[in-house]
């Protein structure tokens, strides 16, 4: 019997988590610290104008999040690549997945469907059956196709869909369920499958439209949940599937690289108390409907009503209920599909946003752990910190004409600390990059040396300009949000597609007058401070040039035939990776 001594499933020492906790917290505290009083004694070298007070202000708000990254990622390749065993001391759940074990339980496997294309939806489900069919172990597992959708033409195309797979497979348990209403979002959905159909299997694996998983990956993950039945959620660790579209192309490039050592790193420390992406994770089903149903927020929209973001909270509140959470910071065998463009990449932003700011109305759940409910604490911090960071920009422009002598201003130390915040915002794509280029035979899945530097230079240029636009709509969005303005949840656009001059003009042309604002009053004090500011400052002005370049097909073909921005799969395909795209072609 667990004595508190250790986590729920027996495998980690709570005294060895809390020492790491500890120290995260020291390093984070004394660097923040540190960063503070270096920005103080810049902005007050020459007093503190209204100007400088502001900026003060942003700094505190917008940090945090870029200090947390900066520890995770050296963490993180600390312990890929100076530690004999990382992923024992991370993950020591993962050891059952290697097992022969037959399989004792059995599996439910969801995909939620809001006005999604069926066909593409059905054509990954049919993939991950035959894939979990070919390992031998297809009669543990189960199909359910659960159905928000509310276009009667699309949920026809749904059934049409479902009534071919089913016909294909007379022996197997498949269930199509198309839902009224949208109650609850994509929380309701599942929670209205395990009030129906919940008590007969011990596991869900919920899947989205665009998920997909390999047999192999899948059984492993339920043996561990099997060995270990006080582990409630088992995240995997998605990565981006290859995509035509050159925007999605590139910046899965960057979260492949990045992902490894970051999410290593967080995990070595958060341990049990781990994340819940919503999708591509197997969920204990009991202790998730008893304990892990959502309160409906007082008050109307955008902050009240049901949860949007419901995945992190589901996942503090199964770990209240005596389970552990973990993520296995490994990838491989896990794949979701990235937004093809600025503009739907942007709206699904917007969506998050919304959600991870109603958690303001939910710091006052009982029973918490410290580290969950400093989650979500983190969650709102980091949409918070985006509206500082564009504010800081903006303040940045100005500050010459804050009435305070320019000659005697330490120009040098700003200059330095704005390379200091700089590096620290990269850290978790450069030790991913280190990652690579140190792992055995790491550069050759991504194409070489030569072209994974290449594709490196690309993906950093892009993710600057990616941040000014994303980072602007955002803060335009919770500006909204103050007047009760609220997204609406409905189907994505996932495939690639080409953004004319008008779309992206009326998408994007506050980003554009921004970026003229800012740089025109810099340019009337220094064109250095045009130059040294581009890194934040060029996304703004090319917005709409870059939404349109990075949505037009021709320019992933262009980069596919050059070997730029590759993912491993496109080197050596997996079997389910290589049957998606096939039946997609």
């Amino acid at each position: 019997m667990n004595n508190g001594a250790t986590t729920p499933t027996g495998l980690q020492s709570v005294a060895e988590l809390a020492r790491r906790r500890w120290v995260i917290l020291a390093l984070n505290v004394l660097s923040y610290v540190a960063l503070l009083w270096a920005f103080k004694a810049i902005a007050g070298a020459n007093g503190w104008s209204f100007v400088d007070v502001l900026m003060f202000a942003c700094v505190i708000v917008a940090t945090p999040w870029t200090v947390l990254g900066f520890w995770n990622s050296l963490i993180g390749l600390w312990l890929l690549h100076v530690k004999s065993n990382a992923l024992a001391e991370v993950a020591p759940f993962a050891a059952a997945g290697d097992s022969n074990e037959p399989l004792r339980i059995k599996t439910a496997i969801l995909m939620t469907l809001r006005n999604e294309d069926p066909a593409r939806a059905f054509l990954r489900l049919r993939t991950v059956k035959a894939s979990l069919d070919a390992t031998g172990q297809g009669a543990a597992f189960a199909w359910f196709v659960l159905s928000d959708t509310n276009s009667d033409e699309v949920a026809e195309a749904e059934e049409s869909a479902f009534a071919a797979w089913k016909a294909e497979n007379p022996g197997a348990t498949l269930v199509y369920r198309r839902r009224t209403d949208n109650t609850g979002f994509k929380a309701g959905n599942v929670r209205d499958f395990c009030q129906n159909w919940g008590a007969d299997y011990e596991l869900m694996l919920p899947l989205d439209a665009d998920s997909l998983m390999d047999g192999q990956t899948i059984l492993r993950h339920v043996r561990m949940m099997q060995a270990h039945p006080k582990l409630g959620i088992l995240q995997s660790l998605v990565v981006g599937m290859p995509s035509d579209s050159a925007f999605a192309r590139i910046f899965q490039f960057g979260m492949r690289h990045g992902m490894r050592a970051y999410t290593m790193g967080s995990a070595w420390w958060i341990g049990d108390c781990g994340p819940f992406w919503g999708h591509n994770a197997l969920v204990r089903i009991k202790p998730f409907y008893e304990q892990c149903d959502l309160p409906v927020l007082p008050g109307g929209p955008p902050l009240g009503g049901h949860v949007l973001s419901h995945d992190q909270v589901e996942a503090t509140l199964m770990r209240r209920a005596g389970y552990e959470v973990r993520v296995l910071p490994e990838e491989g065998g896990s794949w979701e599909e990235n937004p093809p463009t600025i503009l739907t990449f942007t709206q699904r932003d917007l969506r998050w946003c919304q959600g991870n700011l109603q958690y303001l109305k939910l710091m006052n759940i009982p029973g918490l752990f410290p580290i969950s409910r400093f989650q979500l604490v983190w969650a709102v911090l980091m949409f918070i910190g985006i509206p500082a960071w564009t504010l800081l920009i903006l303040l940045a422009a100005l500050k010459p004409f804050d009435g305070e002598a320019t000659a005697t201003f330490p120009a040098c130390g700003a200059l330095a600390l704005y390379l200091v915040f700089l590096l620290m915002s990269l850290m978790p794509k450069l030790c991913g990059l280190a990652d690579i280029l140190l792992t055995p035979g790491g550069v050759e899945r991504y194409g070489g040396r030569t072209k994974f530097l290449q594709s490196a230079g690309i993906e950093i240029v892009f993710a600057f300009l990616l941040g000014a636009v994303s980072t602007f709509r955002t803060t335009l969005f919770m500006v909204g949000l103050l007047f009760g303005h609220s997204v609406i949840w409905s189907g994505q656009a996932r495939d690639a597609h080409g953004i004319s001059l008008p779309t992206a003009f009326a998408g994007l042309w506050p980003q554009l007058a921004f970026g003229v604002v800012v740089l025109g009053l810099m340019s009337l004090t220094s064109w250095w401070l045009v130059f040294w500011s581009l890194p934040l400052t060029a996304g703004f002005i090319l917005a709409i040039p870059f939404a349109i370049w990075t949505a037009n097909p021709a320019n992933g073909a262009l980069l596919r035939r050059l070997g730029l921005n590759a993912i491993p799969e496109e080197r050596e395909t997996p079997d389910v990776v290589a049957a998606v795209q096939r039946g997609g072609a």
